[in-house]
This record gives structure tokens, C-alpha cells and sequence, in this order.
């Protein structure tokens, strides 16, 4: 497969679902709830359905996984992987950080990722050991090499069980050895801030593949590190995550790693 091509078709695909995305932003959307707090919006579905259509119709064998719908598989080498908007609740808000995140595997190794940010149209992408950019401009991951130094950034399960109260507390101690933690609310724009350099980490528990797979290329190309919380490989599941500039990975680790912490594990 040419992956350059298609690289401009993920992201001519993406940008297509973020016109879709912006022609309802700040509008009295209908809202339905998964839970309390975890929502989906005619907006998320319309975005999905451009998505999905689109790759059948381009390449019919292929596999596609999506957060909104059931897999659709043919057992192809070939797998999609699609969250037509990351960052629900900030869209639903109208604050400004949410994606398009599309990323595809071959025979389960991502080579292509891309998120769109179309409020800012801001596109990242990244084609595997060809670097990663920011619409044009190839970015990079910060020099910072202290966790004293850093900002970081997290997410918090939605469930409030054991994991969700041990990741306030994890949260309390980043912050005490860190410049901050923030929390914006779109895990694949968190993999693409620390791809860039605004971010030094972030760390999350219970994500899902939609949620991880595109950004953990694109952070990986920018020159960062990935990993599970015991430095394995970042499972495409998205159960426990870190991404960093590298320099600081084993920093991050080291608090991650306590007893404390990995009982709360998946």
C-alpha cells in the first residue's frame, strides 16, 4: 500500500467529519447520555457515519473499529480505528478542544495517525518512521529532562470506583513534584501536546483503542516514548497509558510503579 496516499486520505477524511463537527458546534444539540457524564451527540454520530461510509466505500475488505458502533470485520491484514469526536463533553460545552482521531494498522501496527482539531485547524499526523507533523511543520517532543520542570497533563475515568478516587490522589503527587497537571479532556490532543512540546507527559487510566492509537504514533514519530504503567509496550486497549518526551519517562514511572498505584490496574 502507498501509505503517503493514504495518509492524505485519512486526513482528507478526518477534515471532512471536522466541517460536519463545526456545523452544529454552538448549537442546542440533542444529547444522549451513555452515563452521567459520558454523552454522545447527533454531531458524534453524522461524524462517524462520513467516517465509516467513506473507508467502506474506498476499501471494503478493511476492518474498522469505532466508538460509536459495533466492529465491522472481514478479518483483513487492514484495520481502521476511528473516534469521529474525541473530547465529547468539551464539543457539547463549546470549549474549543476536541478531534477527529483516525488511525490505521496493518496487521495490528499502526501506520498511519491522524487527529484534527477542527477549531483550531490544527491537523497531526504522522506516517510510521516518517516523523510527525502539525499540518506542515514537523514537530518534536520537549528536551526538558526534570519531572520538577515539567508540565503534564491527565485524564480521569468516568466510573467512580477505586481507580477513579487513586487517581486523585495520583494527581495530588504529580503535582507536588511537578510545574503542574492539567486535564483537557481529549486523550488523542494530549498525545499530540506532548508530540509538540507543550506538554512534557501524560499519563490515564482506562482509555480506549479510538482514545490512544493514532496519538501514540504521532507522539512516537515526534521522537516520545510510550509505555504501559510497568514500561511494556502501551496496550492498544488503552487500560494504562504514559506518553512522554522519553527524558522524563522513567520519572514518571517511578511514582506510577508504587504498590499503591497497581492495584488499580486492569
Amino acid at each position: 500500500m502507498d501509505y503517503n496516499s493514504l495518509k492524505d486520505f485519512t486526513i482528507d477524511l478526518a477534515k471532512s467529519s471536522g466541517k460536519i463537527l463545526m456545523s452544529y458546534y454552538g448549537s442546542n444539540l440533542k444529547i444522549d447520555k451513555k452515563s452521567s457524564v459520558d454523552l454522545v451527540t447527533k454531531a458524534d454520530l453524522e461524524s462517524e457515519k462520513n467516517i465509516i461510509s467513506t473507508i467502506k466505500t474506498n476499501f471494503p475488505n478493511h476492518d474498522i473499529i469505532s466508538e460509536e458502533s459495533d466492529i465491522i470485520s472481514s478479518k483483513s491484514n487492514y484495520k481502521w480505528i476511528v473516534d469521529p469526536l474525541d473530547g465529547t463533553t468539551n464539543y457539547v460545552h463549546s470549549l474549543p478542544i476536541f478531534s477527529v482521531s483516525i488511525a490505521l494498522q496493518y496487521k495490528n501496527d499502526t501506520k498511519i495517525g491522524v487527529v484534527y482539531n477542527p477549531a483550531y485547524n490544527k491537523c497531526f499526523w504522522a506516517i510510521k518512521d516518517m516523523g510527525a507533523y502539525d499540518n506542515n511543520t514537523k514537530i518534536s517532543v520537549s528536551n526538558n529532562d526534570q519531572l520538577i520542570n515539567s508540565l503534564l497533563v491527565t485524564g480521569f475515568p468516568y466510573k467512580q470506583d477505586k481507580a477513579w478516587h487513586k487517581s486523585f490522589d495520583i494527581f495530588k503527587e504529580f503535582y507536588s513534584l511537578t510545574q503542574g497537571v492539567r486535564r483537557l479532556g481529549a486523550a488523542s490532543l494530549d498525545f499530540c501536546f506532548v508530540a509538540m512540546g507543550r506538554f512534557d507527559g501524560f499519563y490515564e487510566l482506562n482509555l480506549k483503542p479510538w482514545d490512544v492509537c493514532a496519538g501514540d504514533l504521532i507522539c512516537r514519530e515526534a521522537g516520545g516514548k510510550t509505555s504501559n504503567w510497568n514500561n511494556n509496550k502501551m496496550p492498544f486497549s488503552g487500560s494504562n497509558i504514559i506518553a512522554s518526551n522519553k527524558k522524563i519517562h522513567s520519572s514518571i514511572l517511578k511514582i506510577l510503579t508504587q504498590k499503591k498505584y497497581q492495584t488499580i490496574l486492569n
